[in-house]
């Protein structure tokens, strides 16, 4: 008899527990692929609390799963709405 595996999904949010991880999270993902941005967004949002990041984003908790979803194209102000929310900032360098 073999023993059947049983594996979980990984979510990576459950491992995200203080805003280093976030932030060095978010920082990884711009580094190997930009295009992941919105769905990191909302791995980070989703281990700070989704309703609480709605409420303070001024989005319904709809509109914010809809926006940070995996291949996502949220419009430049609701990101920054977003990330405003979460507390980090976004910047620029050469």
């Amino acid at each position: 008899m073999t023993k059947e595996m049983k594996t979980e999904p990984f979510d990576v949010a459950q491992f995200l527990k203080t805003d280093r991880d976030c932030i060095g999270y978010l920082n990884a993902i711009l580094d190997e692929d930009p295009s992941l941005f919105s769905k990191a967004l909302g791995d980070v949002a989703r281990a700070k609390g989704m309703t609480k990041i709605a409420s303070d984003a001024k989005l319904s908790r709809q509109n914010l799963y809809k926006a940070l979803s995996e291949g996502a194209t949220p419009r430049i102000d609701t990101v920054f709405k977003i990330v405003q929310a979460l507390g980090i900032k976004i910047v620029v360098t050469t």
